[in-house]
């Protein structure tokens, strides 16, 4: 079963591709993490994607399709994987598909994280981690049952992202926009293409994911 996640950052897409990897033994595939690893095995492969990320230069489509060729064919995607972060454009998601084709592969989801942005960017933009433990807080959502102490681990120091301010999460919210939601009707004309609530429970979102992989799981 080969998934994409869609869905701007902060929808939720990494929580629900741990627990899809943890129920399904599906593998959740990030292309920076997959830049790094090819990089790190000296591959002809790697060698290019070092040559270009040197330069400074934007991955070649061929390049990002090829990698992920690569990624897939080894033993521990055998029960499928999770594409999250790629595709982004209209062009990668059809030379994604002309891969798979040609390995005897399909998508099987693509499921976008629909989200409010106001509250996305309320969601965002209020939370924050214990520096010792990493225990994640809120401003409105979870605050520490003793203000300013860490239920977990006592600390009293917290730290945020740096880019998790209203203008980097507008920023963000932008290029998803701009650059990634036009490839959503690309896979509605494939008839692929689920949509559910991202700013749901957690639980509830798991649930919408599950409803729609039912035919394939059972």
């Amino acid at each position: 079963m080969n998934i994409i996640l869609l869905g701007p950052p902060g929808a939720g897409k990494g929580t629900q591709a741990r627990y899809l990897q943890d129920t399904h033994g599906l593998v959740q595939l990030s292309t920076g993490d997959m830049l790094r690893a090819v990089v790190a095995s000296g591959s002809e492969l790697g060698q290019e994607a070092k040559r270009v990320m040197t330069a400074g230069q934007l991955m070649p489509d061929t390049l990002m399709i090829d990698m992920i060729a690569e990624r897939i064919a080894q033993p521990d995607c055998a029960k499928g994987f999770i594409l999250d972060g790629f595709p982004r454009t209209v062009a990668q998601a059809e030379g994604l598909d002309a891969m798979l084709v040609a390995k005897g592969l399909k998508l099987d989801h693509v499921i976008e994280m629909r989200v409010d942005e106001a509250a996305l960017t309320e969601r965002i933009t209020g939370r924050y981690t214990c520096k010792s433990c990493g225990t994640g807080y809120h401003d409105m959502f979870k605050l520490p049952k003793v203000a300013g102490v860490c239920d977990a681990c006592g600390s009293t120091e917290f730290s945020r992202r740096a880019d998790d301010t209203v203008d980097a999460v507008s920023a963000r919210l932008k290029v998803y926009r701009d650059q990634t939601a036009p490839i959503l009707p690309y896979y509605q004309g494939r008839g692929v293409l689920r949509t559910i609530d991202g700013m749901a429970d957690i639980a509830d979102v798991t649930r919408s994911i599950e409803e729609i992989l039912q035919p394939s799981t059972v």
